[in-house]
């Protein structure tokens, strides 16, 4: 090594001594930078969370300050509740001043401001031994106006009161107005001292290390209550206490010694950082072990759907915004005979809509994807099958929306419903032929009854005839009496000509055609046999049909029978009744008008009234049920029959008591479209129907 490289060689060295210590200086400068920003953050902290709590204690104080003021207000407002007399009011006064030890003197004035009743408070000389009452006069005239005008206690500004002990006391005073009857009667002065306020409101919960006091909006103090100076820092803060008339400030000052953070900063710093390391790897570890369950609970519910879905009969699809098929469960596949990959992705027309119903149905689906929703109960539809079978199905549709509550497309529910109408075809079947039996079996029950009534006409006809031979066997009759004989001849032939044609008509079988026929028409249809009856059992049988009664839209044999078998029933309630008050009613008006009925528009009410014994209550439980009678010879079809044919016209059947006594069965039957043309001329009831039957023989 020569001489000349040793110089180069040592300022190489010295170099990289020098840039080794100012990157340990940067470091030492950087650590000394962060820890002392550490520490005045720590400090600032500690200070920012003393003042917070002094602001929160002032806040509480100053809200504990103006309930007390406001229960004060409450008990000075209960002393004059009840209009107390003079010497009773100073009792209750002095009561008062003896259990709020902030309350100096209680005053009650007139409405011109004359003084009724005083009284102070035993704990202190009276506070106006010195000074006066009449010298604050106007202060208190002034307070009092702002009180009425605010309609409620109203507070004047603080004063200075001399004392005999040669001290003073800053105090305000409260004026509440007296009301009788909407006027000012009077009014109930209460002397505050400001200190006794700060005493007895926060003396209890006040700390020693603060200090309550009321200030004036320049700083002066007025009152103060509290500990001395402690510590060598102050925190205060100060809220405005607003009463009514007089808005004063409370502020409260705390002493804290300072926050000593040097000698704990390193080890809070490294204890702090290891905790938060271990923190975040507990973390890290439990977020893994709450990502697996997820995941494998996710998984656990994807199988279950599927499964689920998979169990199901009813067919389901999904589609998205613009129609396409973007889901199917293997339900809906099985029913239309569809693969699910021969359906994803399908829009209108869907290979199993109809031919011939493609446009309708695209209508519908273009109404459904504009945002119309379906009803809630879901709508009937016809579907193809893939073989080219058809069948109906009932849908269910409703919006499917993502988790963050966007509507992505349509779920609809699909059920075959097919079974269910052939059962219902079935069952309408049945009960035709339960219906068809009922009547023959009211004819059969009333054979005997037909062969009576008919004996009186064929023996009213045979009378006349014979008395016309004889006229004109042994006189010359005149043409007035042949006429008048004829008359009667045609009259009782038509009578049994009418009965008849009621009995066949009414036992006949036919399909159910609904047609519109005026309620005058259907008693009268009836009117035959009911009389028969009537005639019997010695029951007088009356009829009220209101004006201008529309026509009614109904099984026209379907409703005679029901009406008759209504009216048998009625008449045969009332076989243990005296014969003077045995009488039948019935009725026909619009539904709506009885009180209490809640039909709207558009329905006729029918009812069948009797003065019977009425309806026992273990009987009226089961009255509907089928095969249940109370008659030795019924069947227990009737009554069940006859709610069936009302219900399937859309009305309704109940039945009620009747005053004084008896029972009023009603059902209700709808009236013929509105855009029918209404009848112009009734068909008119014939006489014998509109007058009360008769027991007695014609």
């Amino acid at each position: 090594m020569t001489t000349l490289a040793v110089p180069a060689l040592l300022r190489r060295w010295a170099q990289f001594i020098q840039r080794r210590w100012s990157l340990w200086s940067l470091l030492i400068l950087l650590v000394v930078g962060l820890l002392g920003t550490l520490v005045w953050l720590a400090g600032r902290y500690e200070a920012t969370q003393v003042q917070g709590k002094v602001e929160r204690d002032t806040a509480d104080a100053v809200a504990d300050i103006r309930a007390g003021l406001l229960r004060n207000v409450q008990s000075l407002q209960a002393l004059h509740a009840a209009d107390p007399l003079h010497e009773d009011w100073g009792r209750r006064a002095a009561e008062l001043l003896r259990e709020r030890r902030e309350i100096m003197r209680l005053e009650w004035r007139s409405a011109g401001q004359r003084l009724l009743g005083e009284a102070d408070t035993p704990y202190r000389a009276p506070v106006f031994s010195l000074l006066p009452r009449q010298d604050t006069l106007g202060d208190v005239t002034l307070n009092c106006a702002t009180a009425r005008r605010l309609n409620g206690p109203a507070y004047s500004a603080s004063y200075y009161l001399p004392q005999p002990d040669g001290r003073g006391m800053e105090v305000m005073d409260l004026c509440l107005p007296l009301q009788a009857d909407g006027r000012v009667t009077g009014y109930v002065l209460a002397t505050y001292a400001l200190q006794d306020i700060l005493a007895e409101f926060l003396g209890r919960q006040l700390p020693h290390y603060q200090e309550a006091s009321f200030i004036e909006a320049d700083g002066t103090r007025l009152a103060l209550h509290g500990a001395t100076r402690r510590g060598a820092r102050v925190f205060t803060a100060q809220q405005l206490l607003d009463l009514p008339g007089n808005p004063i400030l409370l502020r409260l000052a705390s002493w804290r010694a300072a926050p000593d953070l040097l000698p704990n900063v390193m080890t809070a710093l490294v204890t702090g950082m290891s905790i938060a390391l271990v923190s975040v790897l507990m973390l890290l570890a439990k977020d893994m072990r709450r990502r697996q369950r997820a995941e494998r609970d996710l998984a656990d519910a994807l199988a279950f759907r599927k499964a689920m879905e998979d169990s199901l009969l009813t067919g389901l699809r999904a589609r998205d915004l613009d129609g396409r098929i973007t889901y199917v469960n293997p339900a809906f596949c099985s029913m239309v005979g569809y693969s699910p990959e021969e359906l994803w992705g399908k829009s209108a027309p869907a290979p199993y809509w109809p031919p011939e119903l493609i446009g309708e149905y695209e209508q519908r689906q273009a109404i459904r994807l504009a945002g119309k929703m379906p009803p809630r109960e879901g709508y009937e539809s016809v579907f193809q099958h893939k073989d080219g079978t058809r069948f109906p199905v009932l849908i269910i549709e409703a919006p499917l929306i993502n988790a963050q509550g966007v509507q992505t497309g349509w779920m609809s529910a699909f059920l075959d419903i097919s079974e269910q109408r052939r059962v219902e075809e079935l069952s309408r079947a049945s009960q035709e032929r339960l219906q068809a039996t009922a009547r023959l079996a009211t004819v059969g029950e009333m054979a005997s009854l037909l062969s009576h009534e008919l004996n009186q006409p064929l023996a009213a006809i045979s009378s006349y005839a014979t008395g016309a031979l004889n006229m004109l066997a042994h006189e010359p009759a005149s043409a007035a009496d042949m006429a008048m004989a004829m008359r009667r001849i045609a009259e009782q032939a038509e009578r049994a000509g009418r009965v008849i044609k009621s009995v066949h008509d009414f036992v006949r079988r036919r399909d159910e055609a609904h047609e519109a026929v005026p309620p005058q028409a259907l008693l009268e249809a009836i009117w035959p046999l009911v009389s028969l009856q009537a005639r019997k059992l010695a029951v007088r049988v009356r009829t009220e049909l209101a004006p201008g009664l529309p026509r009614v839209h109904c099984d026209r044999t379907m409703v005679e029978q029901v009406l008759l078998n209504l009216a048998r029933n009625g008449m045969q309630a009332m076989d243990g009744t005296p014969v003077a008050q045995r009488e039948l009613l019935l009725r026909v008006a619009p539904a709506g008008t009885r009180a209490g009925a809640t039909r709207p528009q558009g329905w006729l009410e029918f009812s069948v009234a009797d003065c019977g014994g009425g309806i026992a209550p273990e009987v009226a439980a089961r009255l509907f049920t089928p095969f249940f009678t109370t008659k030795a010879e019924g069947m227990g079809l009737g009554l069940s029959l006859c709610r069936t044919v009302v219900e399937q016209h859309g009305g309704s059947m109940v039945y009620e008591a009747r005053e004084p006594r008896g029972t009023v069965f009603r059902f209700t039957l709808p009236t013929e479209a509105a855009d029918s043309e209404p009848p112009t001329d009734p068909m008119p009831l014939r006489p014998a129907a509109v007058a009360e039957t008769s027991h007695a023989n014609p």
